[in-house]
Formats: structure tokens, sequence, C-alpha cells
């Protein structure tokens, strides 16, 4: 079978062939019918070796729908041909987080596993076909065109996991800033939409990128090239806002979040963009907290899933062939995408 394969640190990935995998005991084979391409996968391949203790090569792809195609030895709980959406972030399985569905925040040292899950140190699923560890990382998804449902186990999960954590923050006539409006963001206006009654603000440098915010839902969509932190607090509202969600997270994007948010406001710092955020009296305001979430737990991806059922949030894809990933990966860097890119077949 043909597969995106990440084979040496600070190099594109290669589109090769690769033996269809062959399930052992408790693991299940999917057919892939969509597969998001990311971010992430994009800053995997421009590190050195040695930041991550994860092995090469493997396949890329942690955002997953497709359809059951084998179960392995002692599998059970899903039927052949069950159109499923796989949850890729795989821990021990045996911690307190893990056993209550929070792989997310696995306790085990990422250097005694063989990688964070799937398209993160171990096969993901930009490929024909793709193993899964296990049933319970699965989430049916009758009904959804799997496509569409590949980019909610990570576009969507990840800023609803953050929008969840901070919902205290979310009240009537206070507002939340979106820094980025790329794959994650234009999902997280639209979530916010859907779980609060807040004024939403978003802001990104590319004019279809704040057209597809405005679309979404945000009640204003600013350019980001020349914004100073107090024009964007003015349109927050005086006191600021209550979150900010960054899904950049450079030095001048964290610059603008601690501009805007409100006393006792919280930055939601989700962004890979390498930058620092200085904490002390003279650059945040008091009570305010940072947070660092990191993609979401297998419940929560259920709720978003019914989310996507009630057809509350939608995910705006470009359908992309696996010989087109490679240019859709270079068409990411230089910021020539509306929503997400997704390789369908």
């Amino acid at each position: 079978m043909r597969a995106i394969r990440l084979t040496r640190w600070q190099h594109e990935p290669e589109l090769v062939d690769i033996e269809v995998p062959e399930p052992g005991p408790g693991e299940v084979l999917i057919e892939v019918q969509g597969a998001g391409l990311c971010h992430s996968d994009l800053h995997l391949a421009e590190w050195p070796e040695g930041v991550v203790p994860f092995e090469l090569p493997f396949t890329l792809g942690h955002e997953t729908a497709g359809r059951v195609a084998a179960l392995g030895p002692g599998a059970g709980g899903v039927g052949l041909g069950a159109p499923v959406l796989v949850f890729s972030r795989w821990g021990c399985g045996r911690c307190p987080a893990c056993l209550q569905g929070m792989d997310n925040a696995c306790r085990c040292p990422v250097s005694e596993l063989p990688g964070f899950g799937a398209g993160v140190g171990r096969d993901g699923g930009l490929a024909e076909y793709m193993l899964v560890p296990s049933t319970r990382y699965l989430v049916e998804i009758d009904g959804l065109d799997p496509v569409l449902a590949a980019p909610l186990s990570d576009a969507a999960l990840t800023p609803y996991h953050a929008i969840r954590r901070a919902a205290h923050h979310l009240r009537p006539g206070t507002t939340a800033v979106v820094i980025g409006v790329g794959g994650l963001g234009h999902m997280a206006v639209q979530l916010l939409r859907a779980l609060s009654p807040v004024r939403v603000v978003a802001v990104d440098l590319r004019p279809q990128a704040r057209e597809l915010a405005l679309a979404a839902g945000a009640d204003a969509a600013l350019p980001a090239e020349g914004l100073e932190a107090a024009e964007l607090r003015a349109h927050a509202g005086v006191a600021g806002a209550g979150l900010v969600l960054d899904f950049v997270a450079s030095d001048a994007t964290l610059a603008l979040a601690c501009g805007a948010v409100a006393v006792g406001g919280e930055i939601a710092y989700l962004g890979r963009g390498g930058g620092s955020l200085a904490v002390s009296p003279a650059t945040l305001p008091y009570e305010c907290s940072v947070s660092l979430p990191s993609w979401g737990t297998l419940p929560e991806l259920v709720e978003v899933v019914a989310l996507a059922r009630a057809g509350l949030i939608t995910v705006e894809a470009e359908r992309l062939a696996l010989d087109e990933a490679l240019e859709g990966y270079r068409r990411m860097r230089r910021g020539d995408i509306r929503g997400r890119m997704v390789v369908a077949s």
C-alpha cells in the first residue's frame, strides 16, 4: 500500500510503498477514507533528531476516519465495515489518566512508549490502511462523511478540550479571542458559538482566513499585521477577553494575548509557533491563568461527534488525493489553505 512516511528528521515526508499491516491480538485494521493534514506534521518533520524519542520511519496522519477492515484475535465491540473515527492519542492504558479516557494526559514517560500515538511516533492514517491498538480508540460515525469527520479528532477536539476547561470564563457579556483561523481556529469559532453566549473576535494575517472566521460565526475578524494589543483589547471590550485561544503561539501573538486578556481571564497556549510568554505582574493582569491544553479526551471526542451530528459544527475541508498530500504540506507552509486539507480515498 502507499503511505506518507517521515523517513528522515529535518526532511520532507515521502510517499512510499509498504506492506498492509496485519492486526495482532486486540488490534483493529482500518481502511482509511479520510485523513487530515496538520501543521503538527510539519513541526515533526522540521525537528532535529533527538527532540522527541521517536524511531523513524513512521506514517504521518493523526486525523483519521474510515471503516473497520479486520479485527485481530480478541478484538471486539465493533463490527466489520463499521464507519469509525480514530482517537489518535494512545497512552499506556494503565495509568489513572488513561483509565479515565484521558490518554492525552498519560502519566507514562514518552520514552517508555513507542510514540504519542497515530502519526506522532507510531504509524498514522496517511495511508490506505492503518492499525489501531484497541477498539476502545474508535468512535462510530454512522451518517457522517468520513472526509469531514476525520478532522474532528484534532482540529475540533483540541479547541473543544480547551474551551471546556475554560467554560467558567465564557459568561454572557464576555468576549473570547481566537488567534489564528486555520484548521483548529475555524473550529474554535464554531465551538464557541455552539457552547457559549460570548462575543467572538478572530485574528489572522490572511484575508481568506478572516473571511472563514466570519462565515464560522465570529463577530469581528481583525488583520494581524500591525495589530497592537490595545486595538485588540478595544474590540474585546473595556474589560478585555475572558479567554484567548492562541493557535499560533509565536512571540508576537502571545504578546497580543497578554495585552488583551481580562483580569481573571485565561490564555490557552495551543499553537506550536515556538513563542514564550513571560509571567509577571508587569506582563499579565492579576488572577489571570495560562493553560497548555493538549489534544483532548476520548469522552470529549464522543461529544464532538455529537455536535457534528447535530449540525452545530462543520469542517471546512479541501479534498486531496494521497499523491497530492506532499504538495498539500508545501501549500500549508505557504499559508495557502482555507480550513483543513483532507486526503480522501
